[in-house]
């Protein structure tokens, strides 16, 4: 197991993107950072770990996280979660396979009642070939008001 006291999480710069395209490809993941996006990232020297957080609706969407395969089960994705989240304003929203929403919950993530409407087509769309589900954090979830 690796030291993670050595690691920092830092919103990547955007003259840096090119560095998080070449992360995701070594991990040979079809990711990449999305227009607007916030990229935050995990590293020592070399990323080790990536999430995007893009503006949307009072709020962000989490997509493409992703941590690499030798920094895994070391509580790095939860980390960088944290550390994104605890600066940015306003809910989150993201999608994730089922399989994933013990971790999401770990994370205070909670199924969504509501989306905005541009999540809300989207994830319209990606459920016609595949299974997920629409979670939100500091957003109203259960169908609370």
């Amino acid at each position: 197991m690796h030291e993670t006291r050595d690691i920092h999480c830092e919103l990547l710069a955007p003259l840096q993107q090119p560095l998080l395209t070449k992360f995701y490809r070594a991990q040979r993941s079809p990711m990449r950072a999305p227009n607007g996006a916030q990229t935050w990232v995990a590293r020592r020297q070399e990323i080790l770990a990536a999430l995007n957080l893009t503006p949307v609706d009072h709020g962000h969407w989490l997509t493409g996280l992703l941590v690499a395969p030798t920094e895994r089960r070391q509580g790095l994705a939860s980390r960088l979660i944290e550390h994104a989240l605890a600066r940015t304003a306003g809910p989150v929203w993201l999608f994730c396979h089922p399989d994933l929403l013990g971790f999401y919950q770990r994370q205070d993530f909670e199924p969504a009642a509501q989306l905005p409407p541009a999540l809300a087509e989207r994830l319209a769309r990606y459920q016609r070939s595949k299974a997920l589900l629409a979670l939100a954090r500091g957003a109203v979830a259960h169908g609370e008001v």
